[in-house]
């Protein structure tokens, strides 16, 4: 198996021993860049808001403490696309 089959359907954030999805949560799956496959846990938020985030990431192009930014999909509240990479705060 390698690293992208690993990360797929995994939740963003979540421990790593057990980053599987939970019953009664809400997920968008994160399209294109670092963070391909994963979940990001949208549980409780309205379908218009976050409409852009900027994760945490240690495998995108400005290493340990860079962003991924990904953008919702106007006609699917269900999958944010990638958008850039930015380094993390000083």
């Amino acid at each position: 198996m390698d690293e992208t089959e690993f990360m797929r359907g995994r939740v963003y954030g979540a421990d790593h021993d057990d980053a599987s999805p939970r019953p009664g949560r809400v997920y968008a799956e994160l399209v294109g860049g670092p963070l391909d496959g994963l979940l990001l846990d949208v549980t409780g938020r309205p379908d218009d808001a976050p409409r852009e985030v900027a994760l945490t990431t240690e495998i995108g192009r400005y290493g340990p403490g860079g962003r991924a930014v990904y953008r919702r999909r106007p006609a699917d509240a269900r999958r944010f696309d990638w958008v850039e990479a930015t380094p993390g705060a000083p």
